[in-house]
């Protein structure tokens, strides 16, 4: 089933509870220490750490006119190409619209923004159609009809973020033709109208799957620098500039929360409580998604909150400066949770991309793929999910104790890293629990 992630039960894998538990405290203890002894300078984040430029055939093909033109035409036929599935497919499993929009799109972003940066940014058919009608009309499609407001940030695309997660997670029928489609339309309209008022600017703001893929690609090992060169970098350097912004705090939370809820919802026991509830499955999963991600929150605003008062930073600064560290825990949570679904699942999608009519055509030669296991087996899904879990955790403790050298005087540095520590403790057992308990 398309929306059953994961590949079963955890109780029967090869990775005691306990174990995992021990080790991924231990593995956050031995950061904490080791960096507070080593780590005694701010090192993320400055202008003068680039590293080479890539290859100059690289830098010739990106520095053409024809490049973006490339991928935005690409990302149209791709648009289109779904449409058809969508608009005119028959509703029932055959059908990859499901499969492209939860697992291919909403997962592949992942590993693409991982790999390449914000990649949705140069592929979003939306600002592409924007700009296409801007150039018919002759204007210039970063001014709108109206500037857009300066506490704006990131709000519209943490609504419209937290807007999918229910529909993805909680939506009845949500696998279904005319579920996915009005929430489409209705997205594309809200898009679309916001750039006509605000200009091309609100899809950096607003887009929800753009904020999302320039989140996540701020961990790739390239950039695009001002002076347009193509060039490796530490990949936390990257994550380090993100800057505070209204609105982020809560991005980053509701992709970490929703994230969970997801796990939960697998669990036997989230199952067995909504059968048995009086109330419609739909009601209790809208609540259980917004207490989770309410439960994050709170332990992240109480637990900057403290580490700002025990460092003696400036009061109603810690939150939005430390946001950055909760990506990587909330990509590495991502991969573990949808690993073998976008792996199968994916294969399966693929197939059915050749025949979005179901009418028995091979267009795209894929409808003979069969699915395959690529050499993956329970254990090593086990082990992949809590080392990504893990990994995520420390590089976020990296991220948060570089920022708080910044944030705090040198002779409370440690003590108001702390809390921190406490709350990676705690995300990093919860999200194991939950894990195990899938």
């Amino acid at each position: 089933m398309l929306l059953a992630h994961g590949i079963g039960g955890r109780q029967d894998l090869p990775i005691p509870l306990a174990a995992a538990l021990i080790g991924a405290i231990l593995a956050l203890l031995v950061s904490f220490v080791a960096l507070g002894a080593l780590w005694t300078e701010p090192r993320l984040g400055g202008d003068l750490r680039r590293g080479g430029s890539l290859p100059a055939v690289v830098q010739r093909a990106v520095s053409s006119p024809a490049w973006p033109w490339f991928w935005r035409l690409a990302g149209l036929v791709a648009a289109a190409y779904f449409c058809v599935g969508l608009i005119f497919g028959p509703d029932r499993a055959e059908n990859p619209t499901a499969g492209v929009f939860y697992v291919l799109f909403w997962v592949g972003l992942v590993p693409l923004s991982l790999l390449f940066g914000p990649v949705w940014r140069g592929l979003n058919p939306l600002r592409t159609l924007h700009l296409l009608a801007c150039k018919g009309l002759g204007r210039d499609p970063r001014l709108g009809l109206r500037p857009l407001p300066p506490g704006l940030g990131h709000w519209p695309a943490t609504v419209g973020l937290l807007a999918f997660v229910w529909l993805e997670l909680v939506a009845p029928e949500r696998a279904t033709l005319p579920v996915i489609t009005i929430w489409l339309a209705a997205y594309a309209v809200l898009m679309l109208a916001g750039a006509v008022v605000f200009g091309s600017r609100w899809f950096g703001h607003a887009d929800a799957f753009e904020v999302y893929s320039a989140l996540v690609g701020r961990l790739a090992p390239v950039e695009r620098r001002d002076d347009g060169v193509v060039a490796w970098r530490n990949s936390l350097d990257g994550m380090s500039g993100l800057r505070p912004a209204p609105g982020l705090t809560v991005l980053v939370v509701v992709l970490l929360g929703s994230t969970m809820y997801d796990s939960l919802s697998n669990a036997p026991v989230w199952v067995r409580f909504v059968q048995e509830s009086l109330l419609p499955a739909p009601v209790v999963g809208t609540a259980g998604l917004f207490v989770v991600i309410g439960l994050v929150l709170a332990a992240y605003r109480g637990a900057t909150a403290l580490a700002g008062r025990w460092g003696a930073a400036e009061p109603g600064t810690t939150a939005g400066e430390l946001a950055h560290a909760i990506v990587p825990i909330a990509v590495g949570y991502v991969i573990a949770h949808y690993y073998s679904l976008f792996l199968l699942e994916g294969q399966r999608t693929l197939a059915l991309l050749s025949d979005p009519l179901d009418t028995g055509a091979n267009w795209l030669g894929t409808a003979g793929w069969t699915v395959h296991a690529a050499g993956t087996t329970p254990a090593g899904i086990a082990v992949l999910q809590v080392t990504v879990i893990v990994i995520g955790h420390v590089l976020g403790t990296v991220l948060a104790h570089d920022r708080a050298l910044v944030l705090f005087p040198r002779r409370t540095a440690v003590l108001g890293q702390i809390p921190l520590l406490v709350l990676m403790v705690a995300y990093t057992v919860t999200g194991l629990l939950l894990l195990f308990a899938g």
